[in-house]
């Protein structure tokens, strides 16, 4: 059995555009006195990536202004209460509001999703690769509720370096019955672990996970992988 370590990598301030992110982590894991090692996994939060990014619009307060953006934000919409709108985000996503964020963002903004969270994670862990001389993963999370369950959680928006599902199909379990429909959303379970270190108030943007099987690192992406399509999902 593999022992996982998470760390939170503290000491990292606002985000603006055009921050560089990779040496804000390398920055702020020098002075917690960690380093990285072969097939370390990053995880960063899609909010900071925003931020660095430019996908931060001004907000006036108002409720019409806001249903506007998700709107705006949204693909399709699935369902209408009030306020909130399910819907469909061009990257595939079904999540609450179109990803808009008001939270922990300077007032009069709103913060969007990354337009391309699997391309910010190649991004990332390419010049964390070509600095470092190593080969790791990246994790790109954000907050996501889930359909007939309270309370939410940490979900993979984008991933590079890591092989986003496990697939079990084939093999067999403890008592020797053929697995059928068994695929593991290995990147899914990374980023709600790493949630409980990161925290939702704590201004800690990057965690370091040690400890994953080298068997996990390897190409794939959260578009290609993770993302159901609308013909295979019996709920759209």
């Amino acid at each position: 059995m593999r022992e996982l370590r998470i760390i939170p990598i503290r000491g990292v301030g606002v985000v603006e555009k055009g921050d560089d992110l990779v040496t804000l982590f390398l920055e702020a894991l020098g002075v917690q006195g960690e380093s990285l090692a072969h097939h370390d996994l990053i995880v960063v939060t899609s909010k900071v990536v925003s931020k660095s990014e430019g996908q931060v619009v001004a907000f006036d307060g108002t409720e019409a202004h806001k249903v506007a953006l998700v709107e705006q934000e949204a693909t399709r919409v699935l369902r209408r209460r009030g306020l909130l709108r399910i819907t469909e985000t061009r990257h595939g996503f079904i999540n609450a509001n179109a990803g808009v964020d008001l939270s922990n963002t300077a007032d009069g903004t709103a913060v969007l999703l990354p337009k391309e969270p699997d391309r910010s994670a190649r991004r990332f862990r390419a010049e964390v690769g070509r600095r470092c001389q190593l080969d790791v993963a990246v994790v790109i999370t954000d907050t996501f509720g889930r359909v007939w369950r309270n309370g939410v959680t940490d979900a993979a928006l984008g991933s590079a370096g890591l092989k986003p599902v496990l697939d079990l199909r084939g093999t067999t379990d403890a008592n020797g019955r053929t697995l059928e429909a068994t695929e593991v959303a290995i990147v899914d379970e990374i980023a709600g672990a790493a949630n409980l270190v990161l925290g939702k108030a704590q201004g800690t943007p990057f965690a370091l996970l040690r400890g994953l099987d080298d068997s996990y690192f390897g190409e794939g992406s959260v578009a290609e992988n993770v993302v159901r399509s609308a013909h295979d999902d019996l709920f759209r």
